[in-house]
């Protein structure tokens, strides 16, 4: 993180906008984060309470009895945990956050990006406390539908605070901020369920009680920060906008930003409807990479080692310790890998982290899917000392190029890359799209293990290999780019995508600006 105070110029056109990174903007930014830390408990979580005895005892006895029964079940060793309920209990919270974000989407633009995270911190402590407290499994859905309802929520308002109050220079560092903490969020729930395991019969109450702790922090930060310039501006509040602009940038001068953020936000106020304004020709280059990062960022089968890593490693031949511990050192890797990307993202920019990431991610999955097909039959399950920390070495590896780039750049490239006018609905659309996806891996990913069996890391290679070329020839790069600028600078330099932008009739004015600028 830079230290306080200092300066960071954004280059517009010609001009040079003052803004230091004043602390003011890293607290924003550190409270707004802490919906990320929400998020990644509530994904860390799921998979070692559904892989904890007790739990199972309770709510799933027909799976507790397939995993005890040893060898004399005629189970695949993949299939131990294929059921459907307990694959609702994970994915609940997503499609309950899907329907949350057109909702919040309303209210981003509405009442503002403070206000929308408020109520996901509401949200999300209803739902701990039915967690919590379940005694039949209805109970346990409902509170996992509450906790959907504030990610939807969270993830619609925090990118978009975060890339608007980071001055243009670090935008990309501070907006992985969110991912940071999502992966923080995915360790600390690995943690907490490696010590709760210990303790019976109530040790999975306390693992979802505890995602309380950063939903009051969010409360409190939501509470505290002011709401962005640009959603203040957006809403008619000038001079409010203005004195916020000033506090943030921790200048006087800010007339030039200023100025570009009223004029955005007046063409944003002519906007009637933004989902068909999204639709629109001009928009159609942000819009299919919005979504097709979020379709490729699940299929990397990123969340199901993520949700289901202490099933997996159980399933796997790990003990039951074990299984958490390797999920616990997963989740360490990950938060580690993500401070790459914020070191990075700004200094070799998206393309490069994406490009070097797909191989890595490739070569992984291929390599645990022939040691797993070698190892891992039916019904023996022989993996041994020795090929068991070779699988979590290249799970840490695929885990590690995951984080430094389709985790927090598939966020990131989709908030930076929306006009004003169509920002609230873009991200909209970028959330649905996926949780949508994270709701169908969720679901079917035991399945899909329990059928493909060790084939299931092929499968997901093969999508990495797709998604690769997509970003080699169809991604441009956005680093260093004032948001208001992308249309000039950015698409329409594009070799594929300029033809769509050339079509915006309001835009041919502005095509000689940035040869004139440079």
């Amino acid at each position: 993180m830079p230290a306080a105070g200092f300066s960071a110029p954004a280059r517009t056109g010609g001009v040079q906008f003052e803004g230091k990174i004043t602390p003011i903007v890293i607290v924003s930014c550190i409270m707004a984060a802490t919906g990320g830390l929400m998020f990644g408990y509530d994904v860390g979580i799921s998979g070692g309470v559904t892989s904890m005895d007790d739990f199972l005892i309770k709510f799933f006895p027909t799976v507790y009895k397939r995993t005890k029964a040893k060898g004399g079940g005629n189970d695949s060793n993949y299939c131990q945990y294929d059921n459907q309920g307990l694959q609702l209990f994970t994915s609940s919270l997503y499609l309950a956050g899907l329907t949350a974000t057109f909702f919040a989407s309303y209210t981003t633009r509405k009442l503002g990006r403070r206000l929308t995270m408020l109520m996901a911190s509401i949200f999300f402590l209803i739902g701990v406390v039915l967690n919590a407290a379940a005694q039949e499994i209805v109970m346990l859905i409902i509170g996992r539908i509450l906790l959907g309802c504030g990610v939807g929520f969270a993830n619609q308002a925090v990118p978009l605070f975060l890339s608007e109050i980071a001055p243009t220079r670090i935008r990309g560092g501070l907006n992985i901020l969110f991912q940071l903490n999502v992966t923080i969020g995915i360790l600390f729930a690995n943690l907490v369920n490696y010590g709760t395991s210990r303790i019976h019969p109530w040790g999975w109450r306390l693992s979802l009680g505890l995602a309380g702790v950063p939903a009051l922090l969010l409360l409190m930060g939501s509470l505290i920060v002011d709401d962005t310039p640009n959603s203040l501006i957006e809403r008619g509040h000038l001079e409010k906008g203005k004195e916020v602009l000033k506090k943030i940038r921790g200048t006087q001068n800010v007339e030039a930003e200023f100025e570009e953020i009223v004029m955005a936000s007046e063409a944003a106020r002519q906007v009637r409807h933004p989902f068909r304004n999204l639709l629109q020709r001009r928009n159609r280059p942000q819009l299919v990479i919005a979504v097709w990062l979020q379709v490729f960022q699940q299929f990397t089968g990123i969340n199901a080692i993520m949700f289901y890593a202490p099933v997996l490693f159980k399933t796997l031949g790990f003990g039951s310790d074990a299984s958490l511990y390797s999920a616990v050192i997963t989740g360490a890797v990950n938060v580690l890998s993500t401070l790459v990307s914020i070191y990075s993202v700004d200094k070799v920019g998206r393309r490069v982290l994406l490009l070097e990431a797909g191989v890595q991610m490739f070569l992984s999955q291929v390599i645990i899917s022939v040691l797993l097909g070698v190892k891992v039959k039916d019904q023996s399950n022989n993996l041994g000392h020795g090929m068991a920390i070779l699988v979590v070495v290249f799970v840490c590896l695929f885990v590690s190029s995951f984080a430094w780039s389709w985790g927090p750049l598939g966020w990131l490239i989709p908030s930076e890359t929306f006009p004003l006018e169509t920002r609230s609905a873009g991200q909209s659309v970028t959330v649905c799209v996926n949780l949508l996806f994270t709701f169908v891996i969720a679901q079917s990913f035991l399945s899909m293990l329990c059928h493909l069996k060790y084939a299931i890391f092929a499968f997901f290679s093969a999508w990495v290999i797709i998604m690769s070329v997509f970003v080699l020839f169809l991604l441009p790069e956005t680093k260093g780019v004032p948001i208001e600028e992308m249309a000039e600078r950015v698409w329409m330099q594009h070799w594929f995508w300029r033809r769509f932008i050339d079509d915006g009739h309001h835009h041919h004015k502005v095509v000689e600006l940035p040869q004139a600028a440079a």
